[in-house]
């Protein structure tokens, strides 16, 4: 397989919805979203593939060129940037979501407050790994090609997991814990991770 990490596009959406779709299955965000399995499978794909493209549009996605490893980044200016929930907005979302749409709006709406404030940092959304691919370094050089153009704009980035193991992984990037905080009562614990700007950034 080509380990080159390339820029996405709309033609790699395919690939891309089924890396995250079968990467986030398990992710307990996902799991308090959709805590039946079945409907999980179900909502996951229509709720990444809208995910994707919403970077394609607002940030930039980077993977390999087959799309196992993908990784989804908000740069300065759109870090902050919420879908409006408009009545069309609202109708796409509950057709994505199910009964789950207030849930995810109260993820997202978190997830948002618990961001650094300001927007001159980058926001890794997500960062996912298709299962039959994982434990191969894919999702660590996926994300050090958009750390390279973080430290090429001289710039800190910011990211939040609900997987615990996953800090030890992105303290070995540069990452710090910053927050930890809970979305609900039952729901899922997540830390806020920050980066500051290296000292060989350009």
């Amino acid at each position: 397989m080509d380990r080159t990490i390339v820029r996405l596009g709309s033609a790699d959406a395919d690939a891309a919805t089924a890396t995250l779709s079968a990467a986030f299955m398990s992710d307990s965000a996902m799991m308090w979203l959709f805590p039946d399995d079945e409907v999980r499978s179900r909502r996951l794909p229509p709720l990444m593939r809208w995910t994707f493209e919403d970077h394609l549009r607002h940030g930039m996605a980077l993977g390999t060129p087959g799309a196992e490893a993908v990784t989804l980044w908000r740069p300065p200016g759109a870090v902050h940037e919420h879908a409006a929930l408009t009545p069309p907005a609202m109708v796409r979302f509950l057709a994505m979501l199910g009964t789950a749409v207030m849930r995810a709006e109260k993820l997202d709406r978190t997830i948002e407050k618990h961001l650094p404030q300001g927007e001159q940092q980058f926001y890794l959304r997500m960062a996912a790994v298709r299962p039959d691919w994982q434990g191969q370094g894919l999702g660590g050089l996926t994300i050090r090609a958009g750390l390279a153009e973080v430290d090429a704009a001289g710039l800190p980035s910011v990211l939040e997991t609900a997987t615990e193991s996953n800090v030890g992984l992105y303290r070995a990037m540069g990452f710090e814990v910053i927050d930890t905080w809970d979305v609900a009562r039952d729901g899922p614990r997540f830390w806020t991770m920050a980066r500051q700007v290296q000292a060989n950034a350009a």
